[in-house]
């Protein structure tokens, strides 16, 4: 492997533990190739549980969780540098869905947090409370499956300057983001797949500027059939990408925009099948189910696409329990053995360039 190999974070979930964090490093056999990942413990946050929204110029975006719900704050896992932001006061904030984004501003230096809410439109009766919950837990893990009730999409957008006291309130957003691990950072500017309705099934590209502080669509391949749907971005090459499914989720598409904003540069980087990794093969079909239906919602075969290798393999995440290399080239796939201290259920990957940069103040 080449040193400009992306390095990674990974969080490890077990059971109710969410404070395990380790440096994810990719090491081969000079005589045969083969590609073995090194972890190592990371230094933990003064947080007892936490999700790990982002990560930017070595710094890390976390969200706590239980028990003190809406807390952000940034962390430096090297420096062991860490802050926590003012909290943003909202009239009902357990009726909110909220999505975070994080990132730098090249105009000002600076590092910015942008907060979109969703009001839910539920009440609180008997069970409300229970639901509104609920609710809340599952779209901080996985928002595409908490859509507001109404089938116009209204959110109200926040923004806070890392250093600053204060949030400032940017208005109304008439989309609704798809999903929140789908956050890529391109050209200064920060992406999301958004929808306009509930029962639209068209997807659209948001991005907003941090300079600016504006969003604006970015045009999506015209290339991509109707039979197809956009699940993700990621980053390949630098360029914003996409990745996509057929109605069946079985073929899976990478495209590229090689040009940032023009249309027409859309290109169809790869296809590839579906593919069931070794530390799934052996689990019953329910078990499998269960961890798909548990983790993200997603397809029994769904892979995530986290970044391209310096070698031209891509590197997938499997059902948050597994990595695995695809080669192009030669149309293979290969699980990478991934050890931890104990054997945790789950894990969520997140790429990472580790620094000594302290957090603004």
């Amino acid at each position: 492997m080449a040193d400009n190999d992306p390095a990674f974070i990974l969080q490890i979930s077990d059971q109710a533990i969410q404070n395990n964090l380790y440096l994810g490093d990719f090491s081969s056999d000079p005589d045969d190739g083969n590609v073995t990942i090194i972890t190592k413990k990371l230094p933990m946050p003064p947080l007892l549980n936490f999700h790990l929204v982002s990560s930017c110029n070595g710094l890390l975006c976390l969200r706590a969780t239980h028990p003190t719900f809406g807390l952000i704050s940034i962390y430096n896992p090297f420096t062991r540098d860490y802050i926590e932001l003012p909290k943003l006061i909202t009239e009902h904030p357990s009726h909110h869905l909220r999505v975070l984004g994080f990132g730098f501003d090249p105009t000002t230096k600076t590092h910015k947090v942008v907060e979109v809410s969703y009001k839910l439109g539920i009440s609180c009766g008997a069970f409300g409370g229970h639901f509104i919950r609920s609710a809340v837990r599952r779209a901080l893990y996985h928002p595409q499956m908490a859509t507001p009730s109404s089938s116009s999409i209204e959110s109200e957008v926040n923004i806070l300057t890392v250093g600053s006291s204060t949030w400032r309130n940017l208005g109304r957003f008439p989309f609704h983001i798809m999903w929140q691990q789908s956050q890529v950072l391109v050209n200064g500017k920060l992406h999301w797949i958004t929808y306009t309705k509930r029962s639209n099934a068209t997807k659209h590209i948001m991005s907003f500027d941090l300079a600016t502080e504006q969003f604006k669509e970015v045009p999506r391949p015209d290339s991509i059939t109707p039979d197809r749907h956009i699940h993700e971005l990621v980053v390949l090459r630098g360029c914003l990408s996409a990745v996509s499914f057929d109605n069946d989720n079985k073929q899976l598409e990478i495209w590229v925009m090689d040009e940032y904003g023009a249309k027409e540069s859309w290109v169809k980087e790869l296809s590839m099948g579906a593919y069931v990794p070794k530390i799934l093969q052996g689990q019953p079909n329910d078990e499998r189910e269960s961890l798909n239906s548990r983790m993200i919602y997603e397809p029994k075969k769904y892979m995530r696409v986290l970044c391209m290798l310096s070698s031209g393999r891509i590197l997938l995440e499997s059902n948050n329990k597994s990595l695995v290399l695809y080669d192009p080239h030669c149309t293979t796939f290969h699980h990478l053995q991934v050890t931890f201290q104990g054997i945790p259920r789950y894990f969520r990957a997140l790429l990472h360039v580790s620094s000594l940069n302290w957090i603004d103040t």
